[in-house]
């Protein structure tokens, strides 16, 4: 997978149901998503940052990379997802999936990554 430049800002790069910022301070971040069973988050990486996912409701499924694995988490599971570590995010149920993602400690960026396959 080719990297892209690194982003403060990935918003425009994907479409969601619903996106809210519920905590921001320096080196620290709480974002919530919503996803349709159709959406994603593509793939990508953080430079300096772990993105812990946390679902509230519907059901995830995780694609990794580096080593490559899959992972599927229902409602009040998490997972951690270190810093390089390339992963994609899906919808894994037939109805809306609502998440918070944990993202810290650091400065957040989003490194866009070439389209690869799982």
């Amino acid at each position: 997978m080719k990297s892209g430049q690194p982003l403060k800002d990935a918003s425009h790069l994907y479409e969601v149901e619903r996106r809210a910022l519920h905590a921001a301070r320096p080196g620290f971040r709480i974002m919530e998503l919503q996803l349709s069973p159709t959406q994603k988050v593509p793939w990508h990486t953080h430079s300096n940052i772990s993105d812990t996912f946390y679902v509230l409701e519907g059901q995830m499924r995780l694609f990794l990379q580096e080593p490559k694995e899959q992972v599927n988490l229902k409602v009040g599971e998490v997972y951690a997802v270190r810093p390089n570590r390339p992963h994609l995010v899906t919808n894994a149920g037939t109805n809306s999936l609502t998440f918070l993602i944990l993202q810290g400690v650091g400065e957040y960026d989003y490194v866009p990554l070439a389209t690869g396959s799982y």
